[in-house]
């Protein structure tokens, strides 16, 4: 089997690189929301793939460790991928397209749910280009009320 990188997986190429990042976390109730920095590595696997690895800082102090992996299956017409942190235990597996715009790249997945242990909740991660040397992501969960509720939103700018 030897696949060949179509349209979609050149949107991906557009990663390639390396970022650094700022992104705003949520400190708390009534609190204004802490700003921590970090670095991105972006490669190609392929032309099939894109590996992304970041370092930064996390709130209260420490360094987290991240990888995502981002892809297209042409047998689904989806994009694909995964994301793991050295601050966490769960794997994201993530399912997605791209909106009308062409500028982004929503992903779902399921996970942990932070406010109500034991069950799960429905995320989505956001990557917009902005130009060639500027992208956002941002996160947001789905609530009990059946609203997105943003929590995380990351500027990227090429070094």
């Amino acid at each position: 089997m030897h696949e060949k990188p179509q349209k979609e997986h050149e949107w991906l190429h557009q990663l390639v690189g390396e970022w650094t990042y700022e992104h705003d976390c949520p400190a708390g109730p009534d609190q204004p929301p802490t700003k921590l920095t970090g670095t991105e590595s972006v490669r190609s696997l392929g032309g099939l793939w894109v590996v992304c690895e970041g370092r930064g800082e996390m709130p209260g102090g420490g360094t987290a460790l991240t990888i995502m992996t981002l892809g297209y299956d042409p047998a689904t017409k989806r994009y694909v991928g995964t994301f793991i942190g050295s601050m966490m235990t769960h794997l994201w597996l993530y399912d997605g397209q791209i909106d009308a715009s062409g500028k982004v790249l929503k992903l779902d997945a399921e996970g942990p749910n932070f406010t109500v242990p034991g069950k799960t909740a429905k995320y989505r991660d956001s990557i917009e280009i902005k130009n060639a040397d500027h992208r956002v992501l941002s996160s947001r969960v789905l609530g009990d009320d059946g609203k997105w509720v943003d929590f995380m939103t990351a500027n990227y700018w090429r070094r």
